[in-house]
């Protein structure tokens, strides 16, 4: 995992039957996939939400989540 900025906030959002992470840097930003951020994704265990390790590392950089 990159260089990870402090601060973010993520959000779970419901894509078809799977809950899938959005991220963005600031509240002036608009809600992305995870996925768009390739620098902070990490492989998530099999079974698990799309995102959820990623959002396990982000808590630790203290980024908020926020509820949908």
């Amino acid at each position: 995992m990159a260089e990870i900025p402090t601060g973010g906030q993520m959000l779970w959002k419901l894509e078809g039957d799977d809950r899938v992470l959005h991220l963005r840097h600031n509240s002036s930003e608009p809600w992305r996939p995870y996925e768009e951020f390739p620098q902070y994704v990490l492989p998530d265990p099999l079974g698990f939400s799309k995102g959820i390790a990623t959002f396990l590392a982000l808590l630790k950089k203290d980024w908020t989540a926020t509820k949908s």
